[in-house]
């Protein structure tokens, strides 16, 4: 599928294109014009990542603990709520693995919500950035997994609470562990282009009230979605992460 070439996809490609086409040497990939190296959704994600690096710097610049702005008794907010669900999902040694819950969950957020601006996309509406983010999610939670038990303990949650049954729980648990990064990029991807698609169908037909219950809409699914992402990446640290008898 052809895709349009936003604005800011055209920026980078006009003075960022060689670094690029130099990263893709080097990995062996070849694009289909050299000319044009970054995608909308590589493009988003880099405006993603641009914009949280600068709202850490805003509010870092702004810290107070006698009088907090509102930006971050907003952060001070979703930090605290994220941390509530982490003790109650993963329990002991949560705190040291909050930081990654909450990068995720901000990421996706703004991902999300990237695509109610005019001229923007949400990077998350391209299967390529849930995939991403469902591996990554896949190899912290089975490594968080190996850390804390080592392998054997870690493997011995495929087997199964009872020995006998070990030869059929196994493989049944690996195709399950493989399965999540599959439906975890399936519901973010296809909840965000539904939404997207849906907003954009009613901005062209008709551009005024009516899209904007449907952005609202996109509003509250992004953070459903972000939501949902985090919570399930939390239960599987908390299974990887649990010892017998927790």
């Amino acid at each position: 599928m052809h895709e349009h070439e936003l604005w800011f996809t055209a920026l980078l490609n006009k003075y960022l294109a060689a670094p690029v086409n130099a990263l893709y040497q080097l990995v062996g990939y070849h694009t289909e014009d050299p000319s044009r190296p970054w995608s909308n959704y590589i493009a988003m994600e880099v405006l993603v990542i641009l914009i949280l690096m600068s709202a850490a710097l805003l509010l870092r610049a702004r810290l107070s603990v006698d009088r907090p702005g509102r930006f971050q008794l907003v952060i001070e907010g979703v930090y605290n709520f994220l941390a509530a669900q982490a003790q109650d999902i993963i329990g002991h040694g949560y705190r040291k693995r909050l930081p990654w819950f909450a990068m995720i969950f901000l990421f996706i957020l703004t991902s999300n919500l990237l695509g109610i601006i005019p001229s923007f996309e949400s990077p998350t509406m391209y299967y390529f950035v849930p995939a991403g983010a469902a591996i990554a999610m896949f190899f912290y939670y089975n490594g968080q997994g190996i850390q804390e038990q080592g392998l054997l303990g870690h493997l011995k949650h495929f087997a199964g609470p009872v020995l006998l049954i070990a030869w059929f729980m196994f493989p049944l648990e690996v195709i399950s562990h493989l399965i999540r990064p599959v439906s975890l990029t399936i519901r973010l991807y296809a909840n965000m282009l539904a939404g997207e698609q849906v907003t954009i169908g009613f901005l062209a037909l008709i551009p005024w009230v009516v899209p904007v219950i449907f952005m609202g809409l996109h509003v509250f699914v992004s953070f459903i979605q972000a939501f949902i992402f985090t919570m399930l990446g939390m239960v599987y640290v908390g299974e990887a992460v649990a010892h017998e008898g927790h």
